[in-house]
């Protein structure tokens, strides 16, 4: 499996309410919506699904180390183990 291919600061997104296929692995044209990249790519990681409840502001994680994924919880901030 590739470690994903982008940053790890979260990208803050204003989000509308709907199922959303996040992308995990960094090549996605249309971050932080997966594109189907990572399948093109043979990457080996798969997109983090969700039903989204409601609108509004979003910190959507890039760092694939939080524990409330796709949501950002701050751990990027801390060097990996």
């Amino acid at each position: 499996m590739q470690a994903p291919k982008h940053g790890t600061a979260p990208l803050v997104i204003e989000e509308t309410a709907g199922r959303k296929a996040y992308c995990q692995c960094g090549l996605s044209a249309n971050l932080p919506y997966c594109d189907g990249s990572h399948a093109r790519e043979g990457t080996g990681l798969a997109p983090k699904v969700v039903d989204v409840p409601s609108p509004g502001r979003k910190a959507v994680c890039q760092c694939h180390r939080s524990a409330s994924l796709p949501w950002c919880d701050g751990t990027h901030k801390t060097p990996p183990s």
